[in-house]
């Protein structure tokens, strides 16, 4: 919904299950499962205001290709250096592929 607002082309978003509760027993969120198995092994970025070490050690460990999880202040929202480092990560991202 927001891609075509800032003039961005359609970007695939990932379609989670129903809320649960913020974190399981195994102190993951609710969606990194959900995320990770969507991602398929493909590179992915994940913008919320709440991830979690346990989150990253998760990735890390179960997901083979290349994450951004990008935390950004919930007081403030998504900013233009947000989208900066987005933008990096991805071009960074897309030059390892090649």
């Amino acid at each position: 919904m927001i891609a075509p607002l800032l003039g961005l082309p359609s970007l695939p978003v990932a379609d989670l299950p129903a809320y649960a509760g913020d974190r399981g027993a195994d102190d993951l969120q609710w969606k990194t499962r959900a995320l990770v198995r969507i991602a398929a092994g493909r590179p992915f970025v994940w913008v919320d205001d709440v991830i979690g070490d346990a989150d990253r050690r998760w990735i890390d460990v179960d997901h083979p290709g290349a994450a951004l999880l990008h935390q950004v202040d919930p007081a403030v929202g998504l900013t233009s250096a947000d989208i900066g480092v987005i933008a990096t990560w991805l071009r960074d991202v897309e030059t390892f592929a090649r």
